[in-house]
């Protein structure tokens, strides 16, 4: 079921403000080993993902379904949010959630493409008569 771009702007916003209270109040069990350290950097990604989904969705509100997010600020805003917050848990945790929302960031970019691209089929080009 699709929401509307509000609803779903509160619905991002709402789980980005949980998911990052709950990085701070466990980041010292996240900062304990190894892979939980790298859990630390994933939920930074999806800290990131949450962001740039609520920025989209205020974008789509405020200016229409045709506006785009550019990678130069809101991109690159919601990229340094999500490697603050993990930076705030532990230092390994910002390389993990760099390289983690670095893949995200490609797969929704192909999704989008394939999504949203406007499809251009050319006519083929006739043999011309002498």
């Amino acid at each position: 079921m699709a929401m509307s771009s509000g609803m779903s702007f509160i619905m991002s916003s709402v789980l980005a403000v949980l998911l990052f209270s709950g990085m701070q109040m466990y980041r010292q069990w996240l900062a304990s080993s190894q892979i939980q350290t790298i859990l630390g950097g994933y939920l930074g990604s999806l800290l990131f993902i949450l962001s740039l989904t609520a920025v989209g969705n205020v974008q789509a509100a405020l200016f229409g379904k045709g506006f785009q997010i550019k990678l130069f600020p809101e991109v690159f805003i919601c990229f340094l949010v999500a490697l603050f917050s993990s930076g705030m848990v532990h230092r390994v945790c910002i390389t993990t959630c760099f390289i983690f929302s670095t893949v995200s960031l490609y797969y929704i970019n192909r999704i989008s493409q394939k999504t949203y691209s406007a499809v251009h089929h050319s006519a083929p080009l006739g043999k011309k008569k002498k």
